[in-house]
C-alpha cells in the first residue's frame, strides 16, 4: 500500500544557511541504511522534506527497522503519494486509505492538511473541512476531535498529493560524521558501546581501539568485541577497530609496580595508547564507559589521575548515569545480551584484590618510573604490531527488532 517514507527531523530544522550540510550527511546515512533492505529506493530532498521513495516491491517492517538506525531521524511516515486529480479523486483515496490502515473506525480524527503548493483550489482550512466531511459520510462511526484525538491524518499539497498518519519515532540526535571524529576504547563490558553509541547520535563518526591480553584473554574474548562493534555499527556506520596486544605491558607492570596500583597503571597506558592511535586517525577525542564510582578506576580520584596522561577531551557520556540506566540503553541497541557473555577482558585478569580507590597522582608518576627501562620499547611494538580491521553490519546480519508501527502527535 505505502509507496514512500517522509524523513522527519527535529533539530537540523533550527540550523541556519549551512543546514544543507546536515542534510545531505542524513541522506548518506538513509542510503547506507537502506543497502541493508530488499529494494531499490529513490532519496530526494525538496522544500524542507526528505523522502525516501519506493522503486519496487519492499517489506515495511525492514525498512523501518533500518531507518530506525539513523542518528538525525526524528520520525518515519510510510506515505501513499496520489497525482492531484481534483478535490473528488482525493476524497476518494483518503477513504479508502483509512479503510486500509485502520480495520477498526471507532476512533477520533483531526484532519491536518498543508497546502504547500498556493495554486491549489482549497486553502488548508476547507481542504480539512471537505476531507473530514467525507469521512464522517463514510464512516458514522469515527468522530472529530481537534484537541486530543487519537490518530492525526496529514495531508500535504505539493507536486503531489502525500497522504499519512503513522509518525514512527526514529532515534533523533544529529547524523554520523557532522560532528567529526573520536576514538572508542572498546571493551567487552555493557558501558562502552552504550557510550560509543551516545556520542555516535550527536553526530561523531567513531573508531574504536580495544585491548587484548593472549594468552590470558581467549580469541573468544576478542570475536565478543568485534561482535560489539558490529552490532554498534547499525548506528554509526563502519568502524576502523584497533586490536593492541596489551600482554606484555600488562606484565611489565604487574612485576614492577604495586599491585593495589594495578588498574590505574594500566589504564593510563591504555589512555597513551589509543590516544596516539586517535592523533594517527585524525580524532578529536577519546571516549570511554566510565561512571563515577561504579568500580575502584572510576572514582572522581581515579579518573583525574587517568585524564592526567591526556591532552585530547575524553568524553564520558555515561558518567552521570546509573548501571541500571546503562544497561537499558545497551540493551535498546542490542548490546546487552553480547556483552554480559563470559568471557574475559585484559583488566579482569590483573585487578587486584584491594585497588586504590583514591590515588595519589604523585605516587603514581613515582611508581610508573619503575617501567622506565622497558616501557618505551614495549608501547613501540604494542603499536607496531596492532591489527586493524574493518567492522561493518552484514545485511544478513541484521536482526529485525518487530518495532510497533504506531501512531504518534507530530508537529
Amino acid at each position: 500500500m505505502f509507496t514512500a517514507f517522509l524523513i522527519k527531523y527535529a533539530e537540523i530544522g533550527v540550523k541556519g544557511k549551512n543546514r544543507y550540510v546536515f542534510e545531505d550527511a542524513l541522506i548518506q546515512q538513509i542510503k547506507y541504511a537502506l543497502r541493508r533492505c530488499e529494494g531499490e529506493f529513490k532519496i530526494r530532498k525538496t522544500q524542507g522534506r526528505i523522502y525516501v521513495d519506493a522503486l519496487t516491491e519492499f517489506d515495511l517492517q525492514e525498512v523501518v527497522d533500518n531507518l530506525q538506525t539513523v542518528f538525525g531521524i526524528s520520525g518515519i511516515c510510510p506515505v501513499v503519494y496520489v497525482e492531484d486529480e481534483g478535490v473528488e479523486r482525493l476524497k476518494e483515496t483518503v477513504i479508502d486509505y483509512v479503510d486500509r490502515v485502520y480495520p477498526d473506525k471507532r476512533m477520533t480524527f483531526k484532519m491536518m492538511s498543508r497546502r504547500a503548493r498556493k495554486n491549489y483550489p482549497l486553502e488548508s482550512m476547507e481542504l480539512n473541512a471537505v476531507l473530514g466531511e467525507a469521512l464522517l459520510t463514510a464512516y458514522p462511526e469515527m468522530r472529530v476531535d481537534v484537541h486530543d484525538p487519537q490518530v492525526f491524518l496529514y495531508v500535504e499539497i505539493r507536486e503531489k498529493i502525500y497522504i499519512y498518519s503513522k509518525v514512527i519515532p526514529g532515534p533523533g540526535g544529529m547524523p554520523v560524521g557532522v560532528g567529526g571524529k573520536a576514538m572508542l576504547l572498546l571493551s567487552g563490558g555493557i558501558d562502552s558501546p552504550v557510550a560509543g553509541y551516545m556520542i555516535s547520535k550527536r553526530g561523531v563518526k567513531i573508531d574504536a581501539v580495544y585491548f587484548h591480553a593472549p594468552p590470558y584473554t581467549s580469541e573468544r574474548a576478542k570475536q565478543k568485541v568485534v561482535d560489539l562493534a558490529r552490532l554498534l555499527s547499525r548506528y554509526s556506520g563502519p568502524i576502523y577497530l584497533h586490536i593492541i596486544n596489551f600482554t606484555e605491558i600488562q606484565l611489565a607492570i604487574y612485576e614492577k609496580c604495586p599491585h593495589e596500583e594495578l588498574t590505574i597503571i594500566m589504564r593510563r597506558y591504555m589512555m597513551r595508547i589509543a590516544e596516539q592511535i586517535a592523533r594517527e586517525t585524525e580524532c578529536f577525542g577519546l571516549i570511554t564507559g566510565e561512571s563515577i564510582g561504579q568500580v575502584a578506576s572510576q572514582t572522581m580520584q581515579s579518573l583525574y589521575v587517568t585524564n592526567e596522561v591526556c591532552t585530547m577531551p575524553v568524553y564520558r557520556p555515561c558518567i552521570g548515569l546509573d548501571k541500571q540506566e546503562i544497561v537499558n540503553i545497551a540493551e535498546k541497541i542490542n548490546t546487552y545480551e553480547t556483552s554480559i557473555l563470559p568471557y574475559e577482558d585484559c583488566c579482569t585478569i590483573f585487578v587486584a584484590k584491594h585497588p586504590v580507590t583514591k590515588p595519589n597522582p604523585e605516587y603514581i608518576r613515582r611508581h610508573e618510573g619503575n617501567l622506565k627501562d622497558v616501557i618505551d620499547d614495549l608501547l613501540e611494538k604494542a603499536l607496531k604490531e596492532k591489527e586493524t580491521i574493518v567492522v561493518k553490519i552484514k545485511k544478513e546480519s541484521f536482526a529485525l527488532q518487530n518495532s510497533p508501527l504506531h501512531p504518534l502527535q507530530a508537529d
